[in-house]
């Protein structure tokens, strides 16, 4: 009888439903589990060729669902779909809440100067472009160039923002300097989202003109299509636009409030390790959440796609990765 945590193994399936969006985020907190970020290079040729036995029917005698699914955690938290290359570290979506809350912290310190948001906002974006590459739709090649350019209007809009912002806020007279203050805290929000947005827009944006594969239920390619493109970067502009709200609102409010106690007030030391602790635990929780928006591997009716497609399949669904 299988273990009901872990059934019947699917090679390159989740082992939660991907119709339901708790079976996603449960999928996801997989995908982004930071423990996988010390998982050997043994350990990780061990669960590919796990994998590479399963599909050749040459599984060794013994071997668990268990092992399977851990296998194929560990080779899709590391290892591209479309490339089969070894993903930067820190750009993985494992790293993302490890190397990402440092810059969070960063971007939500208290009275910054001018120098401090450019750095920081900078920080962030390039982190953003990192991730947005090395996640990428890889089923076509795209010119390092045209990921250049939208690293650069990422990094662009969201300094210009957060310094517009900031400009307009410090010369509201109509607040007290508390309030601006307070207000200014939560600059940081409308300026990561908008150019995480453009971030991701600019650097897939050759995708809208090449296309993307799409695929059967059996993974199959059955051509590009431009339509799937789009509607792939419209599910990864709004998990972009998605994901800074909890990461900067909630530590924002949190320590607004936390400032207030009388603990805070004697211990201001204890300021920037308590703001790192909510920055983590949003991060933690707002990751999984907004890639759980759509699935990776998003569906498409055949009715919606080009005549060419259309006319050499008989499916009425087909398949592409979004990409993360």
């Amino acid at each position: 009888m299988a273990d009901s945590n872990y059934p019947p193994f699917a090679l390159g399936k989740s082992r939660f439903d991907q119709s339901t969006f708790l079976g996603r985020f449960r999928h996801f907190l997989d995908v982004t589990d930071p423990r996988t970020l010390f998982v050997s290079e043994k350990q990780l040729q061990d669960s590919i060729k796990l994998l590479n036995d399963y599909k050749n029917g040459a599984l060794p005698d013994g071997v668990t669902n268990e092992q399977l699914w851990k296998a194929q955690k560990i080779k899709q938290a590391i290892i591209h779909p479309d490339t089969n290359e070894k993903i930067f570290m820190p750009f993985r979506m494992s790293g993302f809440v490890p190397f990402g809350t440092p810059i969070v912290v960063g971007l939500l310190l208290p009275s910054q100067t001018i120098k401090s948001i450019i750095f920081w906002q900078w920080l962030n974006q390039s982190h953003n472009a990192g991730v947005n590459y090395a996640n990428r739709n890889a089923s076509k090649p795209t010119p390092v160039s045209e990921f250049i350019g939208g690293y650069l209007a990422a990094v662009t809009s969201a300094v210009g923002i957060a310094l517009g912002l900031t400009s307009i806020i410090k010369r509201a007279d109509r607040f007290s300097p508390a309030t601006r203050t307070a207000i200014q805290r939560f600059v940081p929000f409308p300026a990561v989202a908008s150019a995480s947005v453009c971030n991701v827009l600019f650097m897939r944006r050759s995708e809208l003109s090449r296309g993307i594969e799409v695929v059967d239920k059996d993974g199959n390619s059955v051509g590009t299509s431009k339509v799937a493109a789009k509607k792939a970067l419209i599910e990864m502009a709004c998990t972009r636009a998605f994901l800074p709200a909890p990461i900067i609102l909630i530590p924002t409010i949190a320590m607004q409030l936390m400032e207030k106690t009388r603990f805070l007030k004697a211990n201001p030391r204890f300021h920037l390790p308590l703001n790192a602790i909510f920055c983590t635990f949003s991060f933690g929780l707002a990751l999984p959440l907004a890639i759980s928006l759509f699935p990776q591997m998003s569906s498409i009716e055949t009715k919606d796609l080009e005549e060419d497609i259309r006319s050499q399949v008989k499916d009425k669904i087909l398949y592409y990765n979004k990409g993360l």
